[in-house]
């Protein structure tokens, strides 16, 4: 049995290392979305910046798309400087992107031929120019060696990366290298008290999050400065009620 003195000595050397350890630990940069709910659940409080994340949609359905390239331009919108947009097909729809704060003037795209190996080649060229905001990739496939790949640009230059995954046939699942991995289902937009369409609401799930839990949220889609809001409806549930909505979304 361990002396009581040598197991004080013990407890206050285990107590100084890990003082000295915190003390140590480099505060990542990262990028708040300015809701507690979801910056609550993100390792120093925000979307880490010079690191790889992945954003898809929940289906094949052209909203849920749409609302991934707009939680993908919301993101952009709040950063300052041009934006590497890296694509093989003409199907982007720019003015939307404008109505989430991501201005055309800002943006800088790369069509390339190639598929996505094509698309993964300039997004790396891209993440190495420390004068970008971030690099976006729309790409079907990413595999670990690649997203490894894109993690260590990104994080040699401090650029944000963000691969677009279009829908390729079912949820994205395998092992990837990226910081965090986002799916967006677009839901029925907020009601109005008149007829008209309100504000987008989207299904924000974040279903990997290296140093984090995985969580969901019901959310308000990106206004023109690129936030998000907790619709009034949803703000006013109890946590309780809250809990059964992400049991039962996975």
């Amino acid at each position: 049995m361990a002396h009581p003195r040598h197991t004080r000595v013990l407890d206050d050397l285990r107590a100084q290392i890990a003082r000295v350890e915190r003390s140590g630990r480099t505060r990542r940069a990262v990028l708040p979305f300015g809701a507690p709910a979801i910056d609550g659940r993100l390792p120093d409080g925000g979307l880490a910046l010079g690191a790889l994340h992945e954003v898809g949609p929940s289906g094949p359905e052209l909203t849920h798309a749409a609302a991934a390239g707009l939680f993908v331009g919301g993101i952009l919108a709040r950063l300052n400087g041009p934006v590497l947009w890296c694509l093989s097909r003409r199907d982007l729809f720019a003015p939307a992107l404008s109505a989430v704060g991501l201005k055309p003037e800002r943006l800088l795209f790369a069509e390339t031929h190639g598929g996505d190996s094509s698309v993964l080649l300039v997004m790396e060229e891209g993440l190495r120019h420390r004068g970008l905001a971030g690099v976006v990739g729309e790409v079907r496939k990413l595999s670990l060696t690649e997203a490894r790949r894109l993690q260590l640009a990104a994080e040699a230059s401090g650029v944000v990366a963000l691969a677009l995954r279009r829908w390729a046939g079912a949820a994205v699942t395998d092992p990837t290298a990226a910081a965090s991995r986002w799916r967006l289902t677009a839901l029925p937009s907020t009601p109005l008290p008149v007829a008209g369409v309100g504000r987008p609401r989207w299904r924000v799930e974040l279903t990997r999050c290296r140093g984090g839990e995985a969580a969901d949220w019901i959310m308000e889609g990106c206004d023109v400065q690129g936030r998000l809001a907790v619709p009034s409806d949803v703000a006013d549930r109890s946590a309780s009620a809250d809990e059964r909505h992400r049991a039962a979304a996975r």
